[in-house]
């Protein structure tokens, strides 16, 4: 494989140039939250904004919801998302993809306009025929124009909507001044459920209720086998910015590691066998980093699908990383390339501690970091339960 010379300043320059944008872009905000004397909302708030907004809202037993979902199924959001959402009871579900393809080059011309169309006749029959309790999706104004997004709010049904990558896309790319991430839709639902804590003033900028919660884990597809420790490290993702350069390094160190995805000469791997390497792996490697933004973090879907599966997960450290785990305890995080290897070497050379560690993790997501705690929390502070 022929390396390019200039890529490495390429990729450093792209870093630098993002790193100037949200800096930026979190100074603007941030100065017009303080401005305007905003504030975070808590539960409490959360609980009354539905309260007035919704006074005829009863709770119901789960199991007993209606619900309707929108989103589409990348590779992990149907086998994660509708079982999760199929315990607090019956979901509809709406993926465009099949006739609407949104990677196709006539997405944005004409293509994205018509699906908008076709879900809100879609929505309106449904509605018509069993009124929801809720409506949860996964959109961002890449997929819905904030002309549809108005349509949408005049059903008047409780809406949540996920967004797992405020921290570099809250806005994102620009068409025609739209936004492609969340700036110009978020204020049409009635709760922006966001991974990213430091998006929250930027929602309430924008006139949204937003609510922090990492993403979660689904143990009907995140579970451990009874499979041999082949590896000693692995990684599985895609092979991008600083990555390569640190898994060769590692190699270059007498570490026996293997990586696994799109980009990576082992090529990527079918959900479960990725599932499966986790416990074929002594230690499962993660990086926070956000894509060429290599100062910039934020929890990743891995961070609890690794642990779930019984993996024992080595990731680097973030702040986020301390509200869902016990560092050292129960997963374990690196701070720079020596920190890495010294913390690779320990565990290698003490299986009763990460076997420990690697158990203590695993406890923790099953407790806590599933999808449908996720879901439990939000539904219950919308008063559906």
């Amino acid at each position: 494989m022929m390396i390019d010379p200039t890529s490495s300043w390429r990729r450093r320059f792209r870093a630098r140039r993002n790193l100037r944008r949200l800096e930026n872009e979190r100074r603007r905000y941030g100065k017009i939250f303080a401005g305007r004397k905003l504030s975070i909302p808590d539960d409490e708030q959360i609980r009354k904004h539905f309260l007035s907004g919704f006074p005829a809202l009863a709770a119901k037993r789960k199991g007993d919801l209606s619900i309707i979902s929108i989103f589409h199924d990348y590779n992990w959001e149907n086998a994660a998302l509708i079982p999760s959402l199929k315990s607090f009871g019956t979901v509809r579900h709406y993926d465009w993809f099949d006739r609407f393809n949104h990677q196709g080059k006539d997405w944005m011309p004409e293509m994205r306009a018509r699906m908008n169309d076709d879900l809100l006749k879609e929505l309106a029959r449904w509605i018509e025929a069993e009124r929801p309790d809720v409506i949860f999706t996964y959109l961002s104004g890449e997929l819905v124009s904030p002309a549809a997004m108005a349509r949408f709010r005049a059903f008047a049904v409780p809406s949540v909507n996920l967004a797992l990558n405020d921290k570099e896309s809250f806005v994102g790319k620009l068409r025609k001044g739209e936004a492609y991430g969340m700036r110009d839709i978020c204020r049409y639902f009635t709760l922006c459920w966001t991974s990213t804590e430091d998006a929250l003033p930027k929602y309430c900028v924008e006139g949204a209720l937003p609510i922090n919660l990492p993403e979660g884990a689904y143990p009907g597809v995140h579970r451990p086998y009874d499979e041999e420790k082949i590896y000693d490290v692995t990684f599985a993702g895609q092979c991008y910015g600083d990555r390569p350069g640190l898994i060769e390094a590692l190699r270059r160190n007498g570490i026996a590691v293997e990586a696994f995805g799109h980009g990576w000469p082992r090529g990527a791997l079918s959900t479960e066998e990725m599932v499966k390497l986790y416990s074929r792996s002594r230690i499962n490697l993660g990086f926070g980093s956000v894509a060429d933004h290599s100062e910039t973090y934020c929890l990743k879907g891995r961070d609890f699908e690794i642990p779930m599966s019984g993996g024992l997960y080595l990731t680097e450290h973030h702040p986020e990383l301390e509200r869902v785990y016990r560092i050292g305890e129960e997963i374990v995080a690196y701070r720079d390339f020596d920190d890495l290897l010294s913390k690779i070497g320990y565990l290698l050379s003490h299986p009763r501690e990460a076997e420990r560690i690697r158990k203590a993790g695993y406890e923790r997501c099953r407790s806590e970091h599933t999808w449908e705690h996720r879901f439990e929390r939000i539904f219950r502070l919308m008063g559906l339960l």
